[in-house]
């Protein structure tokens, strides 16, 4: 007897194109769907010395646009490198959004183009569904394969002395994304490594939600983690390949449609203090915090787990998807342990108070999550 399928909604933006050296046509595309011309790059002065950048900003030159670069993005940005960007944006009256890079500067550009003509503060939009109004036309396009920022209504800030804060809300989904795995080929072997474990992080919680798991997010994250799952090795240790890197940078876009829509929990809840009391990048306090949230959950998501086994071609049950997990992070060559990032044991319980702020994540998980639990489990890590 088949069930009623409970009532959901599923969001995302309205246009992504995948096309290998796509960021050198940037400005005929452009050009073909918007009449803005001034346009803001937001990036990270890393791609500027690669040589990434250049072209980009030849194509949209080419084409007609003014180009204001701003290229201050770090790890896990501060308010005040997002107001500078602000700033300097409204002084050259941009009038379109240009995101170049991971998830920082992806974040950076989609604030930017809600806070260019807002009334509102940053404080003001925190939370979910808090922003008002409108914002500038915005273009994401994705360096490495793991955030999903391209495709989430989702952007996350560093505040104070490290507190994250999350702005959740329709406005933050971009108007056109582009996928150029070509973009991706420089990543480091490390850096390919932890951001596409954050993927499939983002593939796994999206799929054993606990609130807003729905058919769409279920299809999309199973996909995804199929493409990650396959290909994450090979783009780790051959980072030139390109169907591995176009596979990678799909499945981490699919993982980014599914969480957008149902929501990550108690990984990426244990992760954010990783990211804001010791700046360590985002996709690799995932990878982590991974395995000892995984064995937490087990008891209450054995079921998908083991649906998500059968994804990864390993059997049927938990014990073997979380078997293959730990395979996937040893054979990527991703720290593995709190230790080795040089994170101190007496830093733990701190860690574990600052990770119960993160109530709009531990929300979503299976189980539910304690203090105690959260420092549990970062000793587990440790």
């Amino acid at each position: 007897m088949t069930k009623n399928i409970q009532p959901f909604e599923f969001a995302t933006v309205p246009a992504i194109q995948t096309e290998w050296s796509g960021a050198q046509r940037l400005g005929e595309t452009l050009t073909a769907r918007f009449k803005q011309r001034n346009a803001l790059l937001v990036t990270d002065a890393g791609l500027v010395g690669a040589g990434v950048v250049t072209p980009v900003i030849a194509a949209l030159e080419a084409n007609g646009f003014t180009v204001l670069l701003f290229d201050e993005i770090v790890a896990d940005p501060p308010e005040h490198i997002l107001m500078s960007c602000v700033e300097k944006a409204r002084a050259a009256n941009v009038d379109i959004v240009i995101g170049l890079g991971g998830g920082s500067s992806l974040d950076v550009a989609k604030l930017t183009a809600i806070l260019i003509g807002s009334t509102q503060s940053l404080a003001e939009m925190a939370g979910i569904g808090k922003v008002t109004g409108g914002r500038t036309p915005l273009v994401l396009l994705p360096t490495t394969a793991g955030t999903g920022s391209e495709v989430t209504n989702v952007a996350i800030i560093t505040t104070g002395a490290g507190t994250k804060l999350g702005v959740v809300a329709p406005q933050l989904y971009a108007d056109y994304v582009l996928l150029d795995a070509e973009l991706t080929v420089g990543l480091p072997a490390r850096h390919t490594a932890a951001t596409g474990i954050d993927a499939m992080v983002h593939a796994i919680e999206a799929y054993t939600g606990r609130h807003k798991k729905n058919p769409i997010s279920d299809v999309l994250a199973r996909e995804a983690l199929r493409l990650l799952s396959a290909n994450l090795i090979v783009a780790c240790h051959d980072g030139a390949n390109r169907p591995a890197r176009e596979s990678m940078l799909l499945g981490a876009t699919l993982a980014g449609q599914a969480f957008a829509n149902s929501p990550v929990g108690a990984v990426h809840a244990l992760a954010y203090p990783l990211g804001g009391q010791f700046h360590i990048a985002h996709g690799l306090s995932n990878a982590l915090m991974l395995i000892p949230v995984l064995r937490f959950n087990a008891s209450a998501a054995e079921t998908l787990y083991g649906e998500l086994a059968e994804v990864l071609g390993v059997g049927k049950d938990a014990d073997s998807f979380i078997a293959a997990m730990v395979a996937l992070l040893d054979g990527s060559g991703a720290p593995r342990r709190l230790r080795d990032v040089g994170i101190p044991e007496d830093a733990l319980p701190s860690m574990a108070a600052d990770a119960m702020q993160q109530t709009r994540l531990l929300i979503n998980n299976p189980v539910e999550v304690t203090e105690a639990d959260a420092l549990a489990l970062y000793r587990e890590a440790y």
